[in-house]
C-alpha cells in the first residue's frame, strides 16, 4: 500500500468523507457568529450578512444579548467552564494513572486471572441511563451529590475500563525482554516498569489520555443528574440555554460549543505525532 497513487475515485470518496465530517463543525462556527434573527431563518442562512460576537459575549455577560431584544440568560458560562476543566482534568489524571498500573499488572503479572480484563470492561456494559438513578440515591446518602468529589469519582469509574484496556494493549506489544534486561542490570520490577515500560509506551499513554479527556469533557448524563447548583459542566450548561420568550438560544449554544472544542483541538495538535503513533501502536502483533 505504501507509495500507491491516489486515484480519482478514491480522492472523490475521501473528499466526500471530509465534507461530511467537517460540516457539523462548519455549521456550529457559522451559527456562533450569527445574530439572533438568523438562527432559525428559513431558508437557512449559510453566511450571515452581519456577523457578530454577541453570542460569545453572552457567555460571560448574560445581558449582552438583550441588545437584540432577546431575554437575558440567567447564568454565565464561567462556572460551567471551570467545572468542566476541574472535573475532566482530575478525572482523566486519576483514570489514566490507575489504569496504567492496572494494565501493567494484568499484562505482565496476570493479576486476577484471565477473566479480570472482561470483569473490568463489564462496568461499561450498562447504559448510563440505567444506573444513573441508583447513583443518585447512593450519592444522596453519602453526601456526594452536587460535589466535585462525587463527579470526579463517577468520571474515574466510568472511564477506567477504557484506560485499562487501551493501555494493556500497548504494554502487551512491548517485549518483556526489555524489562528483564533492566532487572538484570539491578533494577527492581517496579523501577523497571517506571523507567523502561512507561517511557516506551508514552505515545499510547498520550493517546489514551486524550481519549479519556474527551470522554470526560463531553459527559452529560451523570453531570446532569448528580449536580444541581454548586457544580455544573459545559454539556449541562448547553441544555440550559433556553428562555421562555426566545426558546432555544442556538447561537449561544454554538458559541459555547466552539469554546468547548478549543482545548481538544489544541491538545490534539500538541500531541499530534504521539497521537498518530499511539493509535497505531499495538495494531500489529508480533
Amino acid at each position: 500500500m505504501i507509495g500507491r497513487k491516489l486515484t480519482w475515485p478514491l480522492a472523490f470518496v475521501l473528499f466526500g468523507a471530509l465534507i461530511v465530517s467537517l460540516f457539523p463543525v462548519f455549521w456550529i462556527v457559522i451559527t456562533a457568529i450569527k445574530p439572533p434573527t438568523d438562527w432559525n431563518a428559513s431558508p437557512a442562512i449559510w453566511f450571515p450578512s452581519h456577523p457578530t460576537l454577541v453570542n460569545f459575549r453572552t457567555l460571560f455577560d448574560p445581558d449582552a444579548i438583550r441588545a437584540y431584544g432577546v431575554g437575558g440568560v440567567s447564568q454565565a458560562a464561567t462556572t460551567s467552564v471551570y467545572g468542566s476543566l476541574l472535573a475532566s482534568i482530575v478525572g482523566t489524571v486519576l483514570s489514566v494513572a490507575i489504569g496504567l498500573f492496572a494494565a501493567i499488572g494484568i499484562s505482565r503479572y496476570a493479576n486476577g486471572g484471565k477473566a479480570t480484563p472482561l470483569i473490568i470492561l463489564s462496568g461499561r456494559m450498562f447504559p448510563p441511563a440505567a444506573i444513573a438513578v441508583p447513583f443518585v440515591i447512593i450519592y444522596s446518602n453519602v453526601g456526594l451529590i452536587d460535589t466535585f468529589r462525587g463527579l470526579i469519582a463517577i468520571y474515574v469509574a466510568g472511564t477506567l475500563p477504557f484506560s485499562t484496556w487501551m493501555l494493556k494493549s500497548f504494554v502487551d506489544d512491548l517485549p518483556r525482554e526489555i524489562e528483564e534486561a533492566a532487572m538484570i542490570d539491578g533494577r527492581s520490577r517496579l523501577m523497571a516498569n517506571l523507567v523502561v515500560t512507561i517511557p516506551l509506551i508514552r505515545g499510547g499513554l498520550l493517546a489514551t489520555t486524550l481519549f479519556i479527556f474527551i470522554l470526560n469533557w463531553s459527559e452529560f448524563m451523570f453531570a446532569l443528574v448528580l449536580s444541581y447548583s454548586n457544580v455544573t459542566t459545559i454539556p449541562v450548561q448547553l441544555a440550559r440555554y433556553v428562555t421562555a420568550t426566545a426558546g432555544t438560544l442556538y447561537g449561544v449554544q454554538a458559541a459555547l460549543a466552539v469554546l468547548a472544542m478549543l482545548p481538544l483541538i489544541l491538545a490534539g495538535l500538541f500531541i499530534q505525532s504521539h497521537l498518530a503513533r499511539g493509535m497505531t501502536f499495538g495494531a500489529v502483533k508480533r
